[in-house]
């Protein structure tokens, strides 16, 4: 009953403007980002203050930061929001043809790219209200999943990267190594010794933030003499063209692009991992209808993509 007194003299639209303060950290980013005037996010945070009893943020030269009861709180108003999102979102009977929202899910330019049409095609036949957002992913979001999904509906990432957290198989891959079309040094085959001489074109290339195949090549000895490094999958293609370069790509994309930017796909001349792709989720969305209904989709949409790969690639270009 206390519980229900504190709520019934609360303005759950606070919710939302503290949320936001506390990620701005800045009344006028603030009010911008909610649409409304500063002088209501003002007046916002004059309540929140005598509400907690708290500066909630105090100024440091000329920015703003949290107090030690604003930080804890933060962590709080993001799970809080989604509980209130599920509780009005619910009807008697789900119908995703009602449904007007967007699905977020953070994801390399490679999963967006071989999965993501598949979906948007059927979010538009099944939930034609609905729209899709594929921000893309970056080390940051990656280290800091549990925080990513914060804000997210998902995060489409490999297995090794993630732990603790929920998530759905949805395809396998593998990774290939691909050169110039008119690359004269190699030819239908690979040998390890090339993998030392020629510049390779690579993603992130950190400690935390890599493809799983380079940190591979470096556990068999071979130390690749990087040329370019990249933040993505797809230019990685056209950065091989035309050069002496070499790259590790998964297969699936490899055969997209390989048309487009003459490239000729080859295999490795090592053991490689299978990508298993996977899509994560924060916990507090394991049973709600709308993203249940998600995850359901998912699946048939991995499920549409060609069988699964085996162990002849096809035919170069």
């Amino acid at each position: 009953m206390a519980v229900d007194r504190v709520l019934a003299n609360l303005d759950l639209n606070l919710l939302v403007t503290l949320d936001a303060l506390l990620r701005e950290r800045n009344v006028t980013r603030t009010a911008e980002r909610l649409g409304v005037s500063q002088p209501a996010v003002s007046g916002a945070l004059s309540r929140l203050r005598r509400h907690f009893g708290d500066q909630l943020l105090v100024r440091v030269g000329n920015r703003y930061d949290l107090t030690p009861l604003a930080t804890r709180v933060s962590v709080l108003t993001g799970p809080a929001l989604a509980g209130v999102r599920r509780v009005f979102d619910s009807t008697a009977d789900f119908d995703p043809s009602g449904l007007d929202r967007e699905f977020t899910v953070v994801s390399s330019d490679y999963a967006a790219t071989i999965l993501g049409p598949l979906v948007a095609r059927m979010l538009a036949q099944r939930a034609p209200n609905t729209r899709l957002r594929l921000p893309q992913t970056t080390p940051y979001a990656v280290d800091h999943a549990a925080d990513t999904l914060r804000d997210a509906d998902g995060l489409f990432i490999p297995h090794g990267f993630v732990t603790g957290l929920p998530h759905l198989d949805l395809y396998e891959d593998r990774w290939v190594c691909i050169v110039s079309a008119d690359n004269p040094e190699v030819g239908d085959e690979l040998y390890l010794r090339q993998l030392e001489d020629l510049p390779w074109v690579v993603l992130f290339d950190r400690p935390t933030a890599y493809a799983p195949a380079v940190r591979q090549l470096r556990m068999i000895g071979i130390e690749a003499r990087v040329d370019v490094i990249v933040d993505g999958f797809l230019q990685m293609p056209f950065l091989v063209a035309g050069t002496r370069r070499i790259a590790l790509i998964q297969e699936r994309l490899a055969t997209l692009m390989a048309p487009i930017a003459g490239i000729r796909i080859l295999e490795c001349p090592f053991e490689v991992i299978t990508l298993h792709e996977s899509f994560w989720w924060n916990p507090m969305h394991t049973n709600d209808p709308v993203h249940v209904w998600f995850r359901e989709l998912l699946i048939e949409a991995a499920d549409e993509l060609w069988p699964p790969i085996d162990e002849s690639l096809p035919p170069s270009v």
